[in-house]
């Protein structure tokens, strides 16, 4: 592991001549990602849990999941008309995220008042979380890729994506910790401490976002159209065509992953240190995998890449198929966290690589809005179908999860043929070079070179002169 963390900003003695708000601003991007990784690490992992505590179903964990998806995939559509009310993109984050963090606080109290609307309550909370968390996440995406030349996106990304990664792990050990020794005598507490702890992580993410420096978004022709234009152009716009495709997988990965963790504690009765455990073995591995995706995804681009691992997703369902075994489903979810480390890094560097900074908020809107009703659906679906399917070895979830994994290969072979890769400068390599190269028994030509992960000075010239205090 020597090596891997290595802070960019120390790799190129030249870096002196990097205008110092660009440099101070990707200082911050990564320090403002550690507490909210922490934060989002809670959230991610500990909701279903919560939500099994406050006495919710099946269908309606696949509800809790879905609705909020929806709300907040059909608020994209405001993403830019909610920028431009801001008046920037950096005042859009720092409010955002500070209401967030306020959101959290009574979500956090539920645990407190037993009474018959908590689950409805929990998932009017959990709206206006995701819904605020989408919008965030599209101005931040376009913002930080502002910050950065296309071809050294994938190696910072990578780089924080480590950084904030280790973040997460130990947000999400101290929390499975603290639900464990709180479990028997005060279980209610341990998850009011577990919410208002987000809520404090996400207030001071909100203070370190706040030294970025903004950049502002010129509009240009062609860069205002409306969701239909958008999807009218699948024949035409390859970026359309990987949208669609990505959606599919979407889809078929979350009619089984919500319920994971009620396989888990539910129907397996794990306690929190074997649940807690199980994900945190998906998220080291996927900390290992983000700067190896990332370095080859900066030299052969993110297309080749996508397309290998959503051939590779698909086994993931299955394996959960052989066995109850907690080291077992350790070892499937370090395989799970290895694949989707890469898929989730790439599917982000491909839409800043297609898309223009003029377009890039309205397009990244529209791919969350798609992408949120694949979840949506997804997760509905899921719901649904989770108490009607027969059994397989006494547990209708793993049918769930073979149905799943059918479904993924089947978006794989049907969309995935459709879109290519749009960097000229990507390298053409085969599937079995990029296998021995991401084991390292043969990298890839390039891969040893210095890495300078910060633009030009002249790359950013134009945009220095407008660069607001």
């Amino acid at each position: 592991m020597t090596g891997l963390f290595i802070h960019p900003m120390k790799e190129k003695e030249n870096e002196s001549h990097l205008p110092l708000k660009i440099k101070k601003s990707l200082d911050a991007s990564w320090k403002e990602g550690i507490p909210a990784a922490i934060m989002l690490g809670i959230m991610d992992y500990y909701l279903i849990p919560y939500g099994l505590f406050l006495g919710a179903t099946a269908q309606e964990i696949g509800f809790l999941i879905a609705f909020p998806n929806l709300i907040a995939s059909i608020a994209q559509l405001l993403a830019v008309k909610v920028v431009r009310l801001a008046g920037s993109r950096l005042k859009f984050l720092i409010g955002g995220t500070c209401l967030q963090a306020a959101i959290l606080i009574p979500l956090a109290l539920l645990s407190l008042f037993p009474f018959s609307g908590r689950i409805k309550s929990l998932i009017i909370f959990m709206t206006l979380f995701k819904v605020l968390g989408n919008l965030v996440g599209t101005a931040w995406g376009s913002l930080v890729s502002d910050y950065l030349a296309p071809e050294k996106r994938g190696h910072y990304l990578g780089w924080r994506s480590q950084i904030v990664g280790i973040a997460a792990i130990f947000g999400i050990a101290v929390a499975g910790t603290i639900l464990f020794f709180t479990n028997r005598r005060f279980p209610a507490f341990g998850f009011l401490i577990l919410f208002l702890s987000a809520s404090l992580l996400r207030f001071f993410s909100s203070y370190l976002m706040s030294k970025m420096v903004d950049l502002p978004s010129h509009a240009e022709p062609g860069s205002d159209f409306t969701f239909l234009m958008f999807l009218r152009r699948f024949r035409q716009s390859n970026f359309v065509k990987y949208v669609l495709y990505v959606a599919s997988i979407t889809f078929a990965v979350h009619m089984a992953s919500p319920y994971f963790s009620v396989y888990m504690l539910r129907d397996l009765k794990f306690n929190y240190l074997s649940y807690m455990s199980i994900h945190l073995a998906a998220v080291m591995m996927g900390l290992v995998a983000f700067p190896i995706w990332g370095k080859h995804a900066d030299i052969i681009g993110n297309a080749k890449i996508l397309k290998i691992l959503s051939f590779l997703i698909p086994l993931i369902p299955f394996l959960w198929l052989f066995s109850t075994n907690p080291f077992y489903l350790i070892g499937v979810e370090m395989f799970s966290g290895f694949i989707w480390g890469g898929f989730n890094l790439c599917t982000t560097n491909f839409i800043y690589d297609a898309v223009s900074p003029a377009k890039r908020v309205r397009c990244l809107g529209y791919f969350n809005l798609i992408n949120g009703i694949a979840i949506c659906s997804g997760a509905s679906l899921g719901g649904f179908l989770a108490e009607r399917l027969p059994n397989i070895w006494g547990f209708p979830l793993l049918t769930l999860f073979l149905l799943s994994g059918v479904i993924r290969y089947a978006a794989h072979f049907l969309l995935s043929r459709h879109f290519s890769e749009v960097r000229k400068s990507a390298k053409a390599i085969s599937s079995l070079q990029l296998f021995f190269s991401v084991l390292g028994v043969r990298p890839v030509s390039g891969l040893n070179r210095e890495w300078n992960v910060f633009p030009t000075p002249h790359q950013l010239e134009t945009k220095l002169p407008e660069i607001k205090d």
